[in-house]
């Protein structure tokens, strides 16, 4: 007797596949839902969740914004809390806001590299030394600041009640005070060498400077783009020539004429400094 082929029934001569169900259903035998033993490739473990696509660009970009914006929110508040409390650690701050103190430390070397905050060591109480934290200067100058409008409260008072020429010695006086400083700082060398001294610390101080040979002679020219003081200038002019005579008296050994004002016109003022001596001072190569 041959025997038949087993993946053909005797109802229809229809293929089942291995594995598959049979169901009898009218004395016939007909292939049921055929349930393989390998999973499917998209289907999750028995008890687990579905498997998820991987997002698209715009969703992680997204999701990295979003990363971002809580970082930056988390900062600004340790920055408010340092302000609030002078110093603090990592721990205590964790718990001030709720995050972890390895999440914490994340974020202070964070503002650490960005010359927010800068930490000391301390010894207070039982167990090994901790770091406490606090803001810089730089930190610091990062809240408002009303210095500004308090010079200009002060100027308005002293102009009410003083004569003009006393105003005047006094902020000549001031001039001759901060020009011996910058004499100082800048020490000695040629006019260039002292001239880009000062630059660096007019920038420090909040002003746009840069300088350059003049090219009319042998002599330097140095701008300021941007000035400090600009909101106080244009209600006080008389600071403008205090500047000059700072400039002046800063290079005792320079012819120094003003040669831009910005509050006549431009966008800048300007500078031109010409050594006194016979000996011209050398220009770039």
């Amino acid at each position: 007797m041959t025997m038949g082929n087993p993946l053909v029934t005797a109802a229809g001569n229809r293929a089942v596949a291995p594995g598959a169900e049979v169901l009898a259903v009218g004395g016939a035998h007909a292939p049921a839902e055929i349930h393989s033993s390998a999973a499917h490739p998209l289907a999750p473990p028995p008890g687990g969740d579905p498997i998820q696509s991987d997002p698209s660009p715009g969703q992680a970009d997204s999701a990295t914004r979003a990363t971002a914006a809580r970082d930056t929110s988390t900062r600004e508040t340790v920055l408010s809390l340092l302000l609030r409390h002078g110093e603090v650690t990592a721990a205590e701050l964790s718990r001030l806001l709720d995050v972890s103190v390895q999440a914490m430390r994340r974020h202070l070397r964070g503002l650490q590299d960005a010359g927010l905050v800068r930490s000391s060591t301390s010894n207070q109480g039982p167990g090994r030394p901790s770091n406490r934290w606090q803001l810089t200067a730089k930190a610091q100058s990062q809240f408002p600041d009303g210095s500004e409008h308090f010079a200009l409260g002060l100027l308005e008072s002293m102009a009410g009640v003083l004569p003009a020429e006393t105003m005047d010695q006094l902020l000549t006086q001031q001039a001759h005070q901060k020009a011996t400083t910058y004499r100082l700082r800048i020490g000695q060398g040629t006019l260039r060498e002292r001239l880009e001294r000062l630059v660096d610390l007019r920038r420090r101080e909040g002003f746009v400077s840069e300088c350059s040979p003049d090219p009319d002679g042998n002599g330097w020219l140095m701008r300021e783009l941007h000035c400090s003081v600009m909101r106080i200038a244009e209600q006080f002019p008389c600071v403008c020539d205090q500047e000059l005579r700072l400039i002046r008296q800063t290079f005792p050994d320079c012819q120094v004429d003003r040669v831009q004002w910005r509050l006549e016109q431009g966008h800048s003022c300007g500078f031109r400094l010409r050594p006194t001596s016979a000996e011209p001072d050398p220009a770039p190569a």
